[in-house]
């Protein structure tokens, strides 16, 4: 079984149902990782609520971009017809220190050679109603207050201390801090657990009314800032990788380009290089999504405003994209991302997290759709087992493979994250780098992680591929990178 095709047991002929109503799985949050989750379970004829606090459609900060990875797992879905209401685009435009590259999607065996842009507004409410259609119970304007936790169960108060300030600065608090190397326990090694949870006392945001719903199983998938999560005792693990995101939409005669465009030499306000990119994603429909996102591990990086890293990509982007205050269509809004599953732990024995809860965002360039919808129905495979008869033990399964899937790519990404944090290092493989095309196809095929099947594993891949960077680098960059 792996992330991309991992299926559930399905549910046995009708049970009698016990007053009050006990579901089999209560899945907070539906975004990507939940309504996956919700929808593979239905399908499978498993008993289903998922708890949304907002009303479809709603806004969501996102890039609105669609990888080969994300549409594959749509498509499993039934869903790509609905995605020809987005834009359908070819491959990625680099752009950095003078030079442009572009890179058509690798072919694939198992992945298509093409993405959609589609705005999370519109995406997210097709799946919703997707999982739905498949017999999900949706509440739509139901918030999850709280875990309502077995007897003797233990567990941290939401907002405590697993949980990050929001803000546009990175720093500040040490819950802020973006810190250096490994840490913590990764996934599946078992460290620690979350409590049993029995449900959630939820309200309804239009009424006010409360009330409990409860389950055999729970699925967190409330995303990155996941307050539902921290209450269970889940905390982000300061040595990971933290990103910033800011992105707004702009009114752009380049709105259908068959290319999304990324930039890597984004500098602050100062003029100096940062680690990290920007973007420009044309969504089709007049206007285009355009972004800065900032990764690192480095202290150093305490205290970049993204505002005015925004305002200084927007004023240097090309011309010919028409961006400007003119054409903004609103302001920008961000968040933070949590990323190679730096929340931990991922499960307890009847609870665990997906998605963005759970930190699966991409290290390498800060995706998380395609995530979501993998963990999402990776955790229905192993819910169904465990509903099945195999119990919590399913659930250690679940753990388990996230590190098979995910392990070695993530590391290998934490390397990169470390690499670009330097910006000396960061110039000089981007300089380097741009100037050949074999070298950033391979680089795009490891970013988009659309190894093929039979290729030497990611950790080589990888790995090779950060020690033919080093060589070409100066002796105090390479050791840096090799540290």
């Amino acid at each position: 079984m792996t992330a991309a095709d991992a299926t559930p047991t399905p549910a046995p002929s009708r049970r009698r149902r016990k007053a009050p109503h006990v579901h089999d799985v209560l899945v907070v949050g539906g975004g990507p990782a939940g309504s996956s989750c919700a929808y593979w379970l239905a399908d499978a004829g498993w008993d289903v609520a998922v708890v949304e606090k907002k009303q479809f459609p709603r806004e969501k900060t996102c890039g609105d971009g669609l990888t080969p990875r994300a549409v594959r797992q749509l498509a499993d879905m039934g869903l790509e017809d609905a995605l020809e209401a987005g834009h359908r685009y070819w491959g990625l435009r680099s752009c950095g220190w003078g030079q442009v590259l572009e890179m058509p999607w690798p072919q694939h065996p198992v992945f298509p050679s093409y993405g959609y842009t589609i705005t999370r507004h519109d995406l997210d409410g097709l799946v919703a109603e997707r999982a739905a259609k498949a017999g999900a119970s949706v509440h739509q304007h139901t918030e999850a207050l709280s875990p309502i936790l077995a007897e003797g169960a233990g567990g941290s108060p939401a907002g405590g201390k697993g949980g990050d300030r929001e803000g546009d600065r990175i720093g500040g608090e040490d819950g802020d801090r973006i810190g250096g190397g490994e840490a913590g326990p990764g996934p599946g090694d078992g460290a620690r657990h979350l409590p049993s949870c029995l449900g959630a006392v939820v309200r309804d945001t239009e009424s006010g009314e409360t009330r409990e719903l409860r389950a055999r199983y729970v699925v967190v998938a409330d995303g990155s800032n996941s307050r539902f999560g921290r209450a269970l005792g889940s905390a982000r693990q300061k040595g990971y990788p933290l990103g910033m995101a800011l992105r707004g939409y702009y009114r752009s005669p380049r709105h259908d380009d068959v290319y999304i465009e990324s930039h890597l030499d984004i500098r602050d306000a100062d003029g100096n290089a940062v680690p990290g990119y920007g973007w420009i994603f044309p969504l089709g429909d007049g206007r285009v999504n355009v972004g800065v996102g900032l990764l690192s591990t480095d202290q150093r990086w305490k205290g970049v405003n993204t505002s005015r890293l925004m305002d200084a990509f927007v004023a240097g982007a090309p011309a010919s994209w028409g961006l400007s205050p003119e054409t903004s269509c609103g302001p920008p809004t961000g968040g933070k991302l949590p990323m190679s599953m730096a929340v931990q732990p991922h499960t307890g024995d009847n609870v665990l997290l997906a998605g963005d809860a759970g930190g699966s965002i991409n290290p390498f360039n800060g995706e998380g759709i395609a995530y979501a919808y993998e963990t999402g129905r990776l955790a229905a495979a192993f819910l169904g087992a465990a509903l099945a008869g195999e119990g919590p033990a399913a659930l250690r399964r679940y753990d388990r493979h996230l590190t098979e899937a995910y392990g070695d790519y993530y590391r290998v990404g934490r390397a990169f994250v470390r690499l670009i944090s330097n910006p000396a290092a960061m110039h000089w493989c981007v300089a380097v780098g741009m100037r050949s095309e074999a070298f950033m196809k391979e680089l795009l095929r490891i970013m988009a992680n659309l190894m093929r099947p039979g290729a030497p594993g990611v950790a080589e891949l990888g790995y090779d591929l950060l020690l033919r960077i080093a060589d070409t680098m100066p002796p105090e960059l390479a050791s840096s990178l090799l540290a």
